[in-house]
């Protein structure tokens, strides 16, 4: 009996001190920290509807994670605008909502297994600033440039490794940005008579084919000596886009831009003459002369507020150049055009775009009595897309009564980069990007 006791006394103890020892180990597995490398973030950069914004953080934490081993809540993100522009450079500062992580490769390609990078997704809407990478200097300059976007991210919740726990993270060591398909345009300066202009442009992949060659003319708050601007502050990026290259099999894009407005002239702003239109005629016949396989047949020009304005006085000084133009919300007041203007400029199938609603150039004033006169002198190619008002139509972002979110009246832009201005031309309907695609001189 006692010889038992002893045994089972002896069992007891074994399974308490193994039972003690595994725990100790889990303990110790869970609490071991494991160093990492400095760790930092690089910024990713989109073009939407309403301007560039950033839309991810590719955080370099230093080390390999398993995939999943990261959620929504490990980490919080806070960043603080600013323009160096300003007097007083800060813009604000605020919280970014993680709305989905994922464990990647440098890149930002998700990983297979493992990684060293977390690319963390975050919630943009045109409502909210705190995400934009541009700010428009109203009582300064009147133009748009890029803002410095400070992040901060901070770890919230423990990741678990194979090795041990990685916990404590403050990332705010900036390593780079992305501006995605602003990269895919190259940009440059020109002078001519002592006129400078900046510019972006886009080269097609070599097919042995001749190519079209879209000019985009930009608005008023996109003037300077950063050709990037005029891409970003109403996604003219769109245009290198594959949506709208396959309409034109492949297209050559010229951006140029003025140091100040298109609308600046010889007397004064809007008087119906641009001190830039030389420089940029210049400027279109230099970029077509050093690519021979841009058809000179198909060019085409367009734009938008201020660079609608100059798109009209290029179809009006320079009648049988262009095959094409696409004048939106354009600023050249109907009364600064006479009936000579009218036979010049009709000679350019062209197509207006406008909204009812926009109040900054109201179409009564501009495009809807110029359209009106050019089909009253025997226009054989001219259209009018009249939008009641310009509003999301990706179904994302909403008013607050659930309709779809507003945008200023004046952005009728916005439906021409994304291919939705249409029409019924000889019983078929046809989007705009079909239409410019199909103009030539030749015809």
């Amino acid at each position: 009996m006692l010889k038992k006791m002893k045994t089972q006394a002896k069992t007891a103890m074994i399974s308490t001190l193994a039972a003690g020892a595994l725990l100790s180990y889990s303990t110790g597995a869970a609490a071991q920290e494991v160093k990492t490398q400095p760790a930092s973030y690089q910024t990713v950069t989109e073009i939407k509807d309403w301007g560039a914004v950033n839309t991810k953080l590719i955080v370099d934490l230093g080390r390999s994670v398993p995939k999943g081993s990261i959620t929504p809540d490990t980490f919080s993100v806070n960043v603080k605008r600013s323009d160096h522009r300003l007097k007083t450079p800060f813009l604000e500062e605020g919280s970014r909502k993680i709305t989905n992580v994922y464990v990647s490769d440098k890149k930002g390609n998700p990983a297979v297994k493992t990684g060293r990078y977390a690319v963390l997704e975050m919630e943009v809407s045109p409502a909210s600033s705190l995400s934009s990478a541009l700010n428009y200097d109203a009582a300064g300059t009147g133009f748009n440039d890029w803002t410095e976007n400070k992040y901060t991210i901070t770890q919230q919740k423990d990741i678990q490794t194979n090795a041990g726990v990685i916990s404590g993270l403050v990332i705010n060591q900036f390593a780079g940005e992305t501006k995605e398909l602003v990269e895919d345009f190259s940009t440059g300066q020109a002078t001519y008579n002592h006129i400078t202009l900046s510019y972006a442009n886009y080269a097609p992949e070599k097919d042995k084919e001749k190519n079209p060659l879209i000019i985009w003319l930009h608005g008023g708050g996109e003037g300077g000596t950063d050709g990037t601007i005029p891409l970003s502050a109403n996604k003219a990026v769109n245009f290198a886009t594959e949506d709208i290259q396959d309409h034109f099999d492949g297209a050559y894009v010229l951006a140029p831009q003025a140091p100040t407005y298109w609308m600046d002239g010889i007397t004064g702003r809007a008087d119906g003459t641009s001190k830039y239109e030389e420089a940029l005629m210049a400027l279109i016949q230099e970029q077509v002369a050093a690519n021979p396989d841009i058809d000179p047949s198909r060019i085409y020009i367009g734009g938008a507020s201020n660079g609608g304005y100059m798109t009209m006085l290029m179809t009006r000084d320079y009648p049988g150049y262009f095959a094409a133009s696409f004048p939106i919300c354009e600023g050249l007041n109907d009364s600064l055009i006479s009936d000579e203007d009218i036979q010049s400029m009709k000679q350019t199938p062209t197509w207006f775009v406008t909204a009812e609603n926009d109040t900054i150039l109201p179409p009564s004033l501009n495009t809807v009595p110029t359209y009106e006169r050019f089909v009253a002198a025997g226009a054989e190619n001219v259209h009018l897309s009249l939008f009641e008002d310009v509003h999301d139509t990706s179904g994302l972002y909403t008013n607050a009564d659930g309709t779809p979110y507003q945008y200023n009246g004046h952005w009728s832009w916005i439906y021409v980069f994304n291919n939705e201005v249409d029409t019924v031309i000889n019983g078929n309907t046809t989007t705009l990007m079909d239409w410019l695609a199909d103009q030539s001189l030749q015809n």
